[in-house]
């Protein structure tokens, strides 16, 4: 206790009289409501953390998920095979105006984590002013899940920005009882639906949070939640529309995680709020030191909140408990990273409840805290990283998408003098192939090997394909080889490959293609493959027969 009133009688001594290198960093806590200062956070993580990103995985590829996430957007569906249409169609919409590089996918994850921010700020302003409201972005960037979980931009990732714009609508409506707001609540909801499935847990708490709230007379008689139902059902309609006539394959994707033994569920369950409460120890840590011996007054603090603060809390108690309830009754799995984007709704109240005055040394520490991580994060562990990754690899095989792309589009112009239109084989090399072959050829059914994705109208069987498999990957090998044989006319290749970072030579994999003529023989150059395997055209039937042997191993 005497340590804390040392500390505090410093912070107090410190605002009234700061060293000339604080001055500064005053100045742009002075900024937050002119509104310059919280942009400017912004902008510097998403520039650091990008850096971070370009230079740990230089030379590497993209992460599966972000690869899988872009091949989905490549087409607009009201659905995808394993997930909702959300993250397919934002991926689609950025790689629209920015080019098919690294950098561009990490800029637009950074960006996604950036704007996730800004709307958590927006539910800070209804409570509190100043510097108060950067302690709560502080606090966040503090937690792994706007750096390192935002990088694979997927399933999970999207929600990071959806989720506080649905909790932000779903408070202004309950405000104000607004029809323009109940609307934008309904439809930012239907985003969190079509975002991920797991939303339900989100929408659900925003309903249990509305009944126990004190004004939920004056809001549940209103046409405000009434409006909000029907603009989110209506919203919806399309996908589920899809979803009934494709048989609503991403539902059984998601029945996938149904387990038969309670007792793993359980442990799931105990790991799910183990690993919440590790994601935020730091955050936790931090915020005691700023509170000091007023940690005490928190419980306090909440009860006496403002009431629509105390809702952000019930939301945040209901994603919590309710995931949990719902595992454990049914037996599912349930990872922690599924609940990163909520963490949110834990520190808003914390950071907003105080009902004591926060000095600027404290905000001022917080946020050298948060930058020196960055920095270091960008300057020493991202170089550090990309040494590790280039001489160890990733199981995966992140490091060689370039190099496989590179020779198997080669291979490919050399036997048979067309673009590559189709590519197959390993999930992750042959959505590596579709994003860094020069030919941008497309992955999908009948020869993804494992997840099916309907190719294009206009991409047909007849035009060719081929496939990847790591040599050491037998199932894929033999499944894509079958393939192949139906097909009649194809060539087998191996080749190796090798990572490199800045000229510094890494690990070595070996990889097995699989070349498959075009129907229709085209110019001259084709001649090649036929002469390789001595056989003629592949026929329309031969065709037809590796897509009902898809159908039928699948």
């Amino acid at each position: 206790m005497p340590v804390d009133f040392a500390f505090s009688a410093m912070a107090k001594r410190s605002d009234r009289s700061p060293a000339s290198w604080r001055r500064p960093f005053n100045r742009w806590l002075e900024g937050v409501e002119a509104g310059w200062s919280v942009p400017l956070l912004l902008a510097c993580f998403v520039s650091v953390w990008t850096l971070y990103l370009s230079v740990a995985y230089h030379g590497a590829g993209l992460h599966p998920d972000v690869l899988e996430t872009w091949t989905y957007g490549r087409h607009f569906a009201w659905g995808y095979p394993k997930h909702p249409p959300l993250m397919g169609w934002i991926a689609g919409a950025w790689t629209s105006v920015f080019p098919l590089t690294d950098w561009s996918l990490q800029l637009m994850a950074m960006t996604n984590a950036a704007l996730a921010l800004w709307f958590v700020d927006l539910i800070a302003t209804r409570f509190v002013t100043g510097h108060k409201r950067l302690i709560v972005l502080l606090l966040l960037m503090l937690t792994p899940a706007y750096q390192f979980h935002a990088q694979r931009f997927n399933a999970n990732a999207v929600l990071l920005a959806v989720w506080p714009l649905a909790t932000y609508c779903f408070l202004r409506a309950f405000e104000t009882r607004a029809p323009l707001w109940a609307i934008a609540a309904g439809f930012a909801a239907s985003l969190a639906m079509l975002g991920k499935y797991y939303s339900i847990f989100l929408v659900a708490s925003f309903a249990l949070s509305a009944i126990i709230h004190p004004a939920r007379r004056a809001y549940l008689t209103s046409s405000s939640p009434w409006i909000s139902t029907a603009v989110g059902l209506l919203a919806l309609c399309p996908h589920l529309q899809w979803l009934a006539e494709t048989g609503a394959e991403p539902v059984y994707y998601a029945a996938t995680h149904v387990r038969a033994d309670f007792l793993t569920s359980l442990q799931d369950a105990a790991n799910f709020l183990l690993g919440l409460a590790a994601a935020v120890s730091v955050s936790a840590v931090t915020w005691v030191l700023i509170a000091g011996y007023r940690i005490k007054r928190l419980p306090r603090d909440i009860a006496a909140s403002d009431p629509n603060l105390k809702l952000i809390c019930h939301v945040a108690i209901g994603t919590i408990v309710l995931p949990v309830a719902i595992s454990v009754f049914l037996c599912t799995d349930l990872p922690s990273l599924w609940a990163l984007q909520g963490l949110f709704l834990l520190a808003v109240p914390v950071g907003c409840s105080t009902s004591y005055r926060i000095e600027r040394f404290y905000t001022v520490n917080a946020a050298l805290f948060v930058a020196g991580i960055a920095i270091v994060a960008a300057v020493i562990a991202a170089p550090v990283h990309a040494l590790y990754r280039n001489s160890h690899g990733y199981e995966e095989g992140r490091s060689f998408y370039h190099q496989a792309a590179d020779e198997l589009t080669r291979l490919w112009h050399e036997q048979i003098g067309i673009p590559l239109s189709i590519v197959g084989g390993n999930d992750s090399l042959g959505r590596a192939v579709a994003f860094y072959s020069s030919d941008h050829p497309h992955y999908g059914d009948p020869f993804a090997y494992q997840y099916s994705l309907a190719l294009p109208h206009e991409v047909t069987p007849e035009r060719g394909w081929a496939a990847l498999c790591f040599d050491d990957q037998y199932d894929c090998i033999e499944w894509t080889e079958r393939m192949a044989v139906q097909a009649g006319s194809y060539v087998r290749r191996e080749f190796s490959v090798q990572s490199s970072l800045f000229g510094i030579p890494g690990v070595k994999r070996n990889l097995v293609a699989f070349l498959v003529a075009p129907l229709r023989e085209p110019d001259s150059t084709s001649s090649s493959l036929a002469n390789d395997v001595g056989a003629g055209k592949i026929s329309a039937d031969r065709i037809m027969e590796s897509q009902n042997l898809f159908v039928l191993m699948r």
